[in-house]
């Protein structure tokens, strides 16, 4: 069952190391607490499987990450909030659950022509979440959104080829044809993707010299989080005792210690994990 103790961590999961750009800004937000973080790397990417099996891997973590005493779960993952967090909330009515969505509202508020251009995963621009936020927030706004999906760059960036012409060929590929549309505002609709916020960057200049203002949730998610702690009465404060770190990957540790350091600077100890065939998740034998 859930623990509901002060101490106890927040458990954080992704597809893969894409979520570490939202595990950032909760380290930035809540420094005092202890935090779990599970890449799916050996499962990723999420976006090309079928709903209902996404849907069982999403339980299966949830599961593991309350084996390992979270009193919290936040789904750092777009393709796993809209294919399964309704599911995970079902399974642990009352515990603290975040996911993360496109930012359509930031974005449509941020458009001075009314014109978004959504950079996102075929899995998430098809879920009928979210097609149901774009629709509420183009009524609301007036907005028209214009989604692409980016088949690929969320296993580039897995790949840790954050800084290559590969990536911003692919990069440039998905963002010309909606600048060109002029869309004056993007919505990283991955979690992957502000990882490669730099090279979009680029890209963008080298298409167009108009301003383009780029949507990352990561904050609000963290801001989400930090609400629903202090309403449990679950946030822990600071003590003797430092916030602890812990990372776990259903494929490499090297990988994901790499990514650790190359993207945070930081180097928690990391423990490989396997899947039985039931989905039942337990750290493998070297750990």
């Amino acid at each position: 069952m859930p623990t509901s103790l002060p101490d106890a961590p927040i458990g954080i999961f992704d597809s893969g190391v894409g979520g570490l750009s939202v595990l950032r800004h909760i380290r930035a937000q809540l420094p005092h607490e202890h935090l779990l973080y599970f890449a799916d790397s050996g499962f990723a990417p999420y976006g090309d499987k079928p709903e209902h099996v996404v849907t069982a891997r999403v339980l299966a973590i949830g599961a593991f990450l309350i084996d390992q005493g979270a009193k919290a779960i936040v789904v750092a993952c777009n393709t796993a909030t809209v294919a399964a967090i309704a599911a995970l909330r079902a399974r642990y009515p009352g515990m603290p659950i975040v996911g993360v969505e496109p930012g359509l509202k930031p974005a449509a508020a941020s458009s001075r022509n009314g014109l978004v251009g959504v950079l996102a995963t075929e899995r998430t621009l098809s879920g009928a979440k979210f097609l149901l936020l774009r629709d509420q927030v183009a009524e609301n706004t007036g907005a028209r959104f214009l989604l692409q999906p980016c088949i690929g760059l969320a296993d580039q960036i897995e790949f840790g080829t954050l800084e290559s012409s590969e990536t911003d060929a692919l990069l440039r590929r998905f963002i010309s044809p909606l600048l060109d549309e002029g869309a004056d505002a993007l919505v990283l609709g991955c979690t992957h993707y502000p990882l490669v916020v730099a090279s979009i960057e680029r890209v963008i200049a080298a298409c167009t010299d108009r301003p383009v203002t780029l949507i990352d949730t990561g904050e609000a998610v963290a801001r989400q989080l930090a609400r629903l702690l202090s309403a449990d009465g679950i946030a822990r404060a600071a003590g003797d005792v430092p916030a602890r770190l812990d990372g776990y990957t259903s494929a490499s540790g090297t990988a994901l210690s790499a990514a650790f350091n190359g993207l945070l600077g930081v180097d928690p100890p990391v423990h490989e994990v396997v899947a039985d065939a039931g989905q039942g998740i337990v750290i493998g034998p070297n750990n």
